[in-house]
């Protein structure tokens, strides 16, 4: 059985992904292990160190690759920096590739700005020209419903999903992008955004385009 390495975004715990570990599960026949990190108190290169550890620990022939919002960057840097990895694919759900204008303008404010980290302003206070060039195919799912206080700090004029807009999503060199009417946090509950991340990981594609 195929293993899935879930790595979650700013300030969660992991068990987020309490749903769609079950529906991998059941319908794919997949194994999702999330890898829990503090963006708070490490450096990127402290985290990806681990996570490189964590999935040698797995031994898995295959390994999948999840990551919701912030840990779309960090499976990025992962790669990056320990290519040699078992084979697989990566899914990333609202992860902000290009910039995020949401943490730039949270980043303004003392209280918030404490409680992001080094990681944080590593990878996303200020616009990166970020480019997908692993081996393995990526698959990008972008939210439109915008529910979050994001909406309210940067002020979107464009799709969203109440933190990170649409555009901010797209990454040159991926393979399939698909934006699915759920909010930020909202698709790590939602059904659909369930049964497209498997569709991805075990073929490949989305079944929108």
């Amino acid at each position: 059985m195929a293993h899935v390495v879930y790595v979650h975004g700013l300030w969660m715990p992991g068990d987020e992904s309490l749903l769609l570990r079950h529906r991998l599960g059941q319908e794919f026949g997949l194994t999702l292990r999330p890898f829990r990190y503090s963006a708070a108190y490490s450096t990127m290169s402290a985290i990806t160190a681990r996570l490189d550890n964590f999935v040698r620990e797995l031994g898995a022939p295959e390994a999948h690759f999840v990551g919701h919002s912030l840990g779309g960057l960090v499976i990025h840097r992962f790669l990056e920096r320990y290519p040699d990895q078992p084979p697989g694919r990566v899914v990333f759900l609202g992860t902000p590739c290009v910039a995020s204008r949401a943490a730039e303008k949270a980043s303004r404010l003392a209280p918030v700005a404490h409680l992001m980290g080094q990681s944080v302003a590593e990878e996303l206070l200020q616009a990166r020209e970020r480019r997908w060039t692993h081996a393995r195919a990526l698959g990008i799912v972008a939210g439109t419903q915008p529910f979050g206080v994001g909406q309210l700090l940067a002020n979107f004029d464009e799709d969203n999903d109440g933190t990170i807009a649409v555009s901010e999503t797209r990454m040159p060199g991926l393979s399939d992008h698909v934006a699915l009417p759920v909010s930020h946090l909202g698709m790590l509950l939602s059904a659909r955004v369930a049964h497209e991340t498997g569709l991805f990981l075990t073929e490949g594609r989305f079944s929108l385009r």
